[in-house]
């Protein structure tokens, strides 16, 4: 069960994206459902991981190996995680619903509801991560679906400047990023977060201070970008485009 909540969306994305133009308006359907199940399943996660104080841990296997480092594709489920993803896929299931509508008259819809079922994968996943380069991998695929949202009306220039603007502004705070979680990995030789906790103490010296608060401030910058904080945030407002420009596009239904 908790490792379809992780590939449902992915299954979405594929079977929209492969066999949309078969189905046609049921890519709809299929996407639509795919999170609603998820959601479903979240619920019933929620219940088990915290009222039942029963964590879950799947590990799938090595991804890495580099000589003493191993990166495994490693995924937990403890009470905040399932707490974020039940948040993650309610406002994915209604925002998928809401597109039904939203999006029906557009003849690219397909590639739209299999974007959101992608970047919806790629939420899951950086939150059920148990390791810093699998939450990096999760992390950069919200960026990158975010890139192709923003520029879906792709003929529209305004929309291209941006989507380039979002993706630019964004690569700066994952570099910063990268280099936290590069200095964590060499600090504490692994990147599975059981790991670190497990080898948290108190700063006995000022090195460790200083190496702590270097690593703190690059993660904070790289959260900065992604959520449009003051200094990063000039990418937010440009990203309106992608969602102005779809009005033109919209058919309203009457009753």
């Amino acid at each position: 069960m908790y490792l379809l909540i992780v590939l449902l969306p992915l299954l979405g994305f594929f079977f929209t994206i492969l066999f949309g133009r078969f189905i046609g308006l049921g890519a709809f359907f299929i996407s639509t459902a795919s999170i609603g199940v998820t959601l479903a399943l979240t619920t019933v996660a929620f219940y088990e991981v915290v009222y039942n104080y029963s964590v879950v841990y799947i590990d799938l296997g090595y991804w890495l190996n580099i000589n003493n480092l191993q990166i495994n594709w490693e995924l937990k489920f403890d009470s905040i995680t399932v707490s974020m993803l039940f948040i993650i896929n309610l406002i994915s299931f209604l925002v998928h619903f809401y597109s039904i509508y939203y999006m029906y008259s557009d003849k690219h819809y397909i590639r739209f509801m299999s974007y959101l079922s992608i970047f919806t994968f790629f939420m899951i996943l950086l939150v059920t991560s148990n390791n810093l380069f699998l939450i990096f991998f999760g992390w950069e695929g919200v960026g990158l679906i975010s890139y192709f949202l923003i520029n879906f009306w792709y003929t529209r220039v305004l929309a291209n400047k941006a989507a380039l603007k979002a993706f630019i502004i964004n690569k700066i705070g994952d570099i910063f990023l990268l280099i936290g979680i590069i200095l964590l990995t060499i600090y504490f030789g692994s990147v599975d977060l059981e790991i670190i906790f497990s080898l948290l103490q108190p700063f006995d010296n000022n090195t460790s201070l200083y190496i702590f608060t270097l690593i703190t401030l690059f993660i904070f910058i790289g959260v900065m970008s992604k959520s449009a904080q003051f200094g990063l945030h000039t990418w937010l407002p440009d990203a309106m485009e992608g969602e102005l420009s779809s009005l033109s596009n919209l058919r309203f239904i009457r009753f």
